[in-house]
């Protein structure tokens, strides 16, 4: 096959990621940038997404699409119970000082795992899709007669690849109404811009921060839900996601949504294409040094603002 093809193919598997990407680290990033907390364990109630979206599948009979859409249901509102038990449990009675909770949710984290791994087990299993038809992709080149179309062989995508890019646009364009025309929008728009004032005016500034974490959670898992056909369950499968997330609100700008999706774009298709052609690692080596050089000549990343 071409390089042309080839390079399709990769920026199509890095679209996947990418969408995934956004998603998870917009959780991370709507916890700081309302809360102020460095969730250490985000990368846990990801995989409790994925881990829940098993256990869905495994005991619903049936058409795959009928575990698949009430896991996108259940599995999120699993890891956002969880989230909010935390919240009130742990970081609520640290007061959410920034040092404390990084010690708490690094606990969190251990907690998760450790509990996931005495009632799921270590080993990685498989959640089948909901459809997966293969389809096959056309390239066109110009060749002595001129324009031609072919279709090279092996090149092509499944439709749950492309379902998944669909279904995390239209989550995050859901997320950008919620947060920029809702009442609930403006709600926590005021709490992240000043905690004394928006309290001052009556809002419950506890309930904001329960109600984020664990939408910051619900996202997380809902981004496994998705993934998890495509990959496997595993209890340790949190780690990479995390380190992600971290990258991508570093570069998008702690804090900023806007940053976030489009610090997730460039890093998950980057590390589609990279992983392609060269090795994951390389491109977690390219990311982290993208990281370094925004720290020292951007710290406040791509679309933060600058502390005044």
């Amino acid at each position: 096959m071409d390089f042309g093809p080839h390079l399709l193919l990769a920026s199509l598997e890095g679209a996947v990621g990418a969408a995934v990407l956004a998603l998870t680290a917009l959780g991370l990033s709507l916890v700081f940038g309302v809360m102020r907390v460095v969730n250490v364990a985000h990368g846990e109630f990801f995989m409790l997404g994925a881990v829940a979206t098993w256990f869905v599948a495994s005991i619903i009979p049936g058409h795959p699409a009928i575990a698949f859409l009430a896991a996108l249901v259940i599995a999120p509102l699993f890891a956002a119970a969880l989230a909010i038990a935390a919240d009130h449990l742990v970081l609520k009675h640290v007061d959410y000082d920034p040092e404390a909770t990084i010690v708490a949710t690094i606990g969190i984290l251990y907690i998760l795992q450790q509990a996931v791994l005495m009632t799921y087990g270590p080993e990685a299993r498989p959640v089948e899709p909901p459809f997966n038809s293969r389809i096959a992709l056309p390239w066109f080149e110009f060749g002595e007669t001129g324009l031609q179309l072919y279709y090279p062989w092996g090149f092509g995508t499944t439709s749950y690849k492309l379902f998944v890019i669909g279904a995390a646009m239209f989550i995050l364009v859901g997320f950008w109404l919620l947060f920029s025309r809702t009442r609930l929008g403006l709600v926590l728009r005021a709490t992240q811009l000043d905690r004394e004032t928006a309290q001052a005016f009556g809002i419950s500034v506890q309930r904001v921060y329960s109600l984020v974490f664990g939408l910051g959670a619900g996202l997380a898992a809902l981004a496994a839900v998705l993934i998890v056909p495509i990959q496997q369950a595993h209890y340790l499968m949190g780690g990479d996601p995390l380190l992600l997330s971290f990258i991508v609100v570093i570069i998008g700008g702690l804090g900023s949504i806007r940053g976030t999706v489009v610090a997730a774009i460039i890093i998950g298709m980057s590390d589609g294409i990279i992983s392609v052609f060269f090795s994951p690692t390389l491109a977690k080596i390219i990311a982290t040094m993208l990281v370094a050089l925004i720290l020292v000549f951007r710290p406040q990343g791509l679309y933060g603002k600058k502390p005044s």
